[in-house]
């Protein structure tokens, strides 16, 4: 399987990092995908852009790295996404040469705008992705359609009313425990790994193992079929 995880900002992919590194381990294919630098956060005052982005790719080459994954980043604009067909196409190509099983990413109804905007890209992109004359208008490099079934996951939300799976992490903890750490460095985060790891307890216990992640599960797109019997 191949599993891309689209996030706005480093350490957005928290909420996931388990069963990211779970689906590695598995021996699975898994993309993180970064559609800004979060290049506003208070960090980065005094740092150019250039900066920034070498910072930003320091920080995803250790995540990846830990989780067994490759990476992408984007450079949308920290606070300034829009959700827009232009975005959306951006990322459908990507989808195009990843040819993504499954996607993770944030829920529709997020407090932060670009939170919102990358769900909304990242559904968008599953219909764009599927259109060849849309894929390839006005593209340099040819880009095969991506049809296959894409199972779409996002974080859980208390507006939403569709199904919620649990994933079993208890064999990744400590690797989520240490990614989380990783990022309290460099932010300055008042928030233990105790804490993170209650957290996680929490949602075990809810599905009845020792750690978990969950998700709310979107839709599933399956390749069309030439009969229905």
């Amino acid at each position: 399987m191949r599993i891309l995880a689209v996030f706005a900002h480093p350490d957005d992919e928290l909420g996931c990092i388990g069963t990211l590194r779970k689906h590695a381990q598995r021996g699975d294919e898994v993309m993180l995908v970064w559609t800004t630098h979060g290049e506003m956060a208070s960090q980065f005052v005094e740092h150019s852009h250039e900066e920034v982005r070498r910072i930003r790719q320091e920080h995803g080459d250790w995540i990846a790295k830990k989780v067994g994954a490759t990476y992408h980043f984007f450079d949308m604009g920290d606070s300034r996404m829009t959700g827009s067909r232009e975005e959306g196409l951006a990322l459908a190509r990507l989808y195009s040469k990843f040819r993504p099983d499954a996607v993770i990413t944030w829920p529709d109804d997020h407090p932060h705008p670009d939170h919102r905007m990358t769900a909304k890209i990242s559904f968008d992109a599953v219909t764009l992705a599927r259109i060849p004359k849309i894929i390839n208008e006005e593209s340099p490099e040819p880009y095969e359609a991506h049809r296959s079934n894409i199972r779409f996951f996002q974080y859980i939300s208390s507006a939403y009313s569709r199904p919620v799976v649990h994933v079993d992490i208890t064999e990744q903890i400590d690797l989520a425990v240490e990614t989380v750490e990783y990022y309290a460095n460099f932010y300055k985060w008042d928030f233990t790994a105790e804490r993170f790891k209650e957290t996680r307890a929490q949602t075990g216990r809810e599905a009845g193992v020792k750690y978990a992640e969950k998700f709310h599960f979107r839709s599933s797109y399956a390749p069309a079929l030439e009969y229905l019997v």
